[in-house]
This record gives structure tokens, sequence and C-alpha cells, in this order.
């Protein structure tokens, strides 16, 4: 029966062409999950074969954990100690072994043998067909749609299956068993039993890869894209910029009588793309990236990373766009909160700011209202610009003489200074439970701190928009942490 398993174990070897390890591990596994089934519990079974004799051993296994664990699985785990008592220089994460009696080949049943066999044959198979597909490096699958599998998509390329999931692929793209499709590779999950290949055509990389695809230059290094943004069968901006001042971006990218646009714009369902002009100056890339809107102004605020645009009121609705579709675009593109305003909009959201500025400095730096609005006409926005802006900047102010400038710097650290201390005992009376919470870094407490916020019940009684206002943090990360607040209230009701 032993010579006779090598035997077989050569024939599925040479027919499957499968090395010879692979088969003899697939023989062993289907002993080893036979044999565990003489036992009650969960146990950890490993036989082995002799690769010339064909003499098989079998071993029931015991997983080494240290002692302060316990154990989880009490019949596959041992504790240290008492593995030690067995072998004494044994380590955790070994394994204790003891041989038991070797189930016969022949009651095993030929059918299941083999079944397990097979299986174990396919894995490799697959595995190796993988592992060879991903070797070429290709981005893009190409292939024909085999079946749909619960909404999802089995993509067929010769011996090679992908799925391309239903929120992956373009919407309302209708794409039939036969149909040929181009999808880009997003991830090979080999615990996927069939299709392991995790395909997308909605991803802005699918986008970006089909112009690397179309316009060589890119593949020369002579153009590079930045970024892409995409709705998906509808609109996309990709920005583009040029290592070759003798080669135009946007053009090269079009191509003669636009072919090359059009190629895209074809295997994506009819996506219109704009293609826009990077720069390293973010305001510039903003107004490029809102075409075909004409931009009027544009305020730029480092510490939010947002932007104030201006347009006239024939621009309005063209920068938007459908929806607002054209704004948040140019927003995904560029990185930017970008906040689309008209002249009237833009002058009374700085009337409204200056406002505010102005009662700060009458108030902290105990000013009248001229020299508050003196201080704002020459750019300044905070105390702390006051306080510690170069003096020789502000010796260049024609209003001021030297002992004003100095004069106001030190009322400037003083406010700030007694304003630093207020936080800080307002910080002090915060809650330990609300300390507590996961992901409430220092800054966020002296935020809720400043705004009244000193309890758990506190932040819980907010609503999101209200928590936004004072965190500035996503609609996402304010409801997660609102929600944790009030867990406290629902514990033991279930």
């Amino acid at each position: 029966m032993n010579r006779e398993l090598l035997m077989l174990v050569d024939a599925i070897s040479r027919e499957k062409n499968v090395e010879r390890d692979v088969v003899i591990g697939a023989v062993e596994a289907a002993l080893a999950q036979a044999t565990k089934k003489l036992y009650q519990g969960d146990v950890d079974i490993r036989v082995s074969i002799d690769r010339d004799t064909g003499e098989y051993e079998t071993f029931r296994r015991w997983h080494v954990v240290p002692n302060e664990a316990g154990l989880q699985l009490p019949e596959q785990e041992i504790l240290l100690f008492e593995a030690q008592e067995q072998i004494a220089d044994i380590e955790v994460d070994e394994h204790i072994e003891e041989l038991v009696e070797s189930l016969p080949i022949g009651r095993i049943g030929a059918m299941a043998a083999k079944q397990v066999i097979l299986q174990k044959i396919r894995d490799a198979e697959r595995e190796m067909l993988l592992n060879e597909f991903m070797s070429r490096g290709e981005k893009i699958l190409v292939g024909t749609v085999k079946r749909m599998d619960k909404g999802d998509i089995i993509v067929e390329s010769g011996r090679i299956e992908g799925r391309l999931r239903r929120n992956e692929m373009i919407p309302k793209e209708n794409l039939r068993n036969g149909d040929r499709v181009r999808a880009m590779i997003m991830e090979v999950d080999l615990t996927l039993r069939g299709a392991p290949i995790i395909l997308s055509r909605s991803a802005p990389e699918f986008m970006m890869e089909l112009f690397r695809q179309e316009v060589p230059e890119i593949e020369q290094g002579l153009l590079e894209i930045k970024s892409c943004a995409r709705d998906p069968g509808s609109r996309a901006k990709i920005a583009v910029l040029s290592h070759d001042k003798r080669v135009d971006p946007i053009g090269t990218c079009v191509g003669v009588r636009g072919t090359r646009v059009n190629a895209v714009t074809t295997e994506l369902a009819g996506e219109r793309v704009d293609i826009v002009l990077w720069s390293e100056d973010p305001a510039q890339f903003v107004i490029g990236a809102l075409a075909p809107a004409n931009v009027q102004s544009i305020v730029v605020d480092e510490e939010k990373h947002a932007m104030d645009v201006v347009v006239d009121e024939e621009n309005l609705a063209i920068a938007i766009g459908r929806g607002g579709q054209n704004v948040r675009l140019a927003s995904d593109l560029t990185g930017w909160k970008i906040n689309i305003m008209d002249a009237a909009e833009s002058a009374q959201k700085q009337a409204d700011e200056s406002h505010t500025t102005r009662v700060l400095f009458m108030e902290k730096l105990d000013v009248d209202e001229e020299i508050a609005d003196i201080l704002i006409a020459e750019g300044f926005t905070s105390l702390e610009e006051v306080a510690y802006v170069p003096i020789q900047e502000m010796l260049e102010i024609e209003s001021f003489d030297e002992d004003t400038i100095n004069e106001l710097r030190a009322r400037a650290k003083d406010a700030l200074l007694t304003m630093e201390i207020a936080r800080e005992e307002s910080v002090e009376e915060v809650s330990q439970d609300l300390r507590d919470l996961t992901g409430l870094t220092p800054e966020l407490i002296a935020q809720l701190a400043a705004n009244g916020i000193h309890t758990r019940d506190e932040l819980a009684d907010l609503a999101g928009d209200e928590l936004i206002e004072i965190t500035g943090q996503t609609p996402e990360e304010a409801t997660a942490l609102i929600m944790q607040a009030r867990e406290h209230w629902f514990a033991g009701q279930e």
C-alpha cells in the first residue's frame, strides 16, 4: 500500500504538473483531517510521510503558550510550565507532540481522500498561476465577463479570474456574459475562493492607468499625472505636469483631434474628462481645477486648508456645477476645501471677520476702534501676530511710532498669557470620564473646555454640527465621538 501511495503521488505530480512535495503535503492533510474525526474535541493532528518509503506516522500536537495567557483552546494548547516538565528547554510557540496510532489509508474512503488531495492540488495550481500572473506586473486585467455572483461580476482572463464588485462598477454600465472588459487590479486576496483578484472600474487609479497606456510620454517620464478625481460614468478631472518644456501636457493628453482622451472616455462609458495643469502654487492649481469657470479672486486659509473662491454671477453656476459636481471634483483633485461665493458673499464674510477681529483687538489690547482698524488694514488677524511678528515689519506701519508698537506687543503678550492660564484652568475642570474617551487628544479637550464642555454628558448632549463647529472634525469623526460619549446611557439595557 505504501509503494502504491508513492506511485499515486508521482502520477498526480506528473499529470497536474505540480511538485511532488505539494502532492505529498495534500495526502498528509487528508490523513490528518480523517484522523481528527476520531477525537471528540478540536485537536491538532500532524501526519508525516517518508518521501522515500511511503511509511507515515501520526502525531497529536499541543501549542506551547505563556503561563500567564491561560488556555484558550484546551484541546490544542499546553502551558509552558507543563510543557517544560516533558522537555526542559522547550519555548513558547513551539509544539509538544505525541505519537498516536495512524489511520490506515483504506479506512479513509478513497473518494474522500481523493477530493482532499485534488483540492490541495487545485489550490497549489491556482497559487502558481496567480504568482505567474502577478510577476508580469500588469496593473489592468483584460478579460471577458464569465458570470454574475451575488451582484458582482466574475471576469475571466485565461485561467485567472477577478471579481468586479457592484460598487466598483461604473453606474448604469450594463455588462453581460461574454462582454470584453478592462479593470484595475486593486488587490489580490488569496483567502477568497474562486476569484482572488479584486477589480475596479470606478477608482481614480483606473483612469490614470488608462492615460498611461494611451499617452507614451507618461511612460517615458516626460509627463506625470499628479492626481485624479472621478464621478464615475459622468465626469472626471486629472492634473498633469510636464517635465519637458517642449511638451504641452494638456495637448499631449488630448491627442490629435482628441484621439487619446476619447479612447479613455469610450472605455469609461462616456465619462467626460477635464485635463488640468498641475501647479506648485495651490491657488493657481485650484483656479485651473475649477475650469471652465473664471475666478475673480481667491483667499487661502493655510490653517484650515481651505480657499474662498470668488466668481461673478455668470460663473457661479459653472464653478459649482450640476449638483455641486465641479467644485467637488476640484476639491478632490487639489486636496483643498473650496468655498465658492460671489462678490457680495465674499464682502459680507470679510466684513464679519473684520468685525470679529476688531472686537478682539479692542477688548484684549484695550485700544479704540481706530487703532484696531489700522491693525486690520495692515493684515493682522490675531493676537499672536501682533505679539510675535518681527518688530521691523511693524515699524513700517506709518501710523504707529516705536513706543506705540512696543506697547501693543506687550499688551498682546499679556493677553495671550492670561488666555492660556484661563485655558489651562478650564482644561483642569474637564472630568476624567471625558478625558478617557478614545481619540480625544489634548487639543480636542482644550477646544471642548474653551466652549464649556467639561463632562462626558455635556459632550453626549451635543449635535454633530455643534461639535464640528467647535473642533473642525469631519462629520464621521464627530458622530463617532458623540456616539462613544453616549454609550454609557445605553449600557445594561440589552
